[in-house]
């Protein structure tokens, strides 16, 4: 059975609960190995735009585009909270069109939805809670906000910046998300938010003191075709394996032997006649 939005709500370490484990996916494959592994959220992040199609940002996939990753995902019946991110101009909108967009996610088979941004999101906050979706909160380095920011750049520098970030994560607890990714800022920036809250935090380039942790799939599998961040750590090259495995059936074709006879099925005797 996979966690619930009310006990993720209770997970924080301070209080002895152990770190929460977060994993983008985008298929069934992807999301069966790894929910095998064992994580607390398989993520079906607006990230797809850049790892599995290409782009330069997330600025390009559409809530039907996320719906379809999140149907491939949930076929895996992965035991795992299924988190859906809501695409950008998906809640950018009225409220009504934002719970709309959010409960095409949930009908897909996401157990919860998130969304970027501070106190400016509390009203989508709430109209999404008062329709009984679940919500997760992300500050700090939005990639929603690149254009506005001016590139991928690390947030909450200042101390000004810093303590508009913890009133930005106040605000959302306040308004009912039941946890909150932090990404790209000073690891004391990640500790001070975490302390400042009773749900618990996900970092991702956020330092060791947030609640949980969370890595792209294809980052920390080596498939990503982009330089990575520098939160990144890279636990296989799985890329480089698919390469070389390819690269042996190429020449196993080429050479003639593939397929062999143990690939080959036999003929029947009745067409030897």
């Amino acid at each position: 059975m996979s966690l619930t939005a009310p006990q993720i709500r209770k997970r924080k370490r301070r209080h002895g609960s152990e770190p929460l484990v977060m994993v983008t996916a985008y298929d069934e494959p992807g999301a069966r190995y790894v929910a095998a592994a064992g994580v607390d959220f398989l993520l079906v992040g607006d990230s797809v735009a850049n790892v599995v199609l290409g782009q330069a940002d997330t600025l390009h996939v559409t809530v039907d585009e996320i719906a379809h990753h999140v149907r491939a995902v949930a076929a895996a019946a992965p035991d795992a909270h299924i988190v859906a991110d809501l695409p950008w101009m998906s809640y950018h909108v009225s409220e009504s069109d934002t719970v709309r967009n959010a409960a095409v996610l949930i009908r897909a088979g996401a157990h919860s939805v998130k969304l970027e941004g501070g106190a400016n999101r509390v009203a989508m906050v709430r109209a999404l809670i008062n329709a009984e979706i679940p919500v997760m909160g992300h500050i700090g380095l939005t990639p929603q906000s690149v254009l506005a920011m001016g590139g991928f750049k690390v947030q909450g520098k200042t101390k000004a910046a810093a303590e508009l970030l913890v009133a930005d994560a106040q605000s959302l607890q306040e308004a009912g998300v039941f946890c909150l990714v932090i990404e790209g800022v000073p690891s004391d920036v990640g500790r001070r938010v975490t302390e400042a809250l009773e749900i618990p935090t996900i970092g991702i380039g956020a330092g060791p003191d947030t609640d949980g942790q969370v890595l792209v799939f294809h980052d920390l599998l080596g498939l990503s075709g982009r330089p990575v961040a520098k939160f990144v750590r890279r636990y296989a090259d799985i890329g480089a394996q698919i390469t070389d495995a390819v690269s042996r059936f190429a020449a196993d074709v080429r050479s003639s032997n593939f397929p062999a006879e143990a690939e080959t099925y036999p003929t029947p005797s009745e067409l030897l006649d």
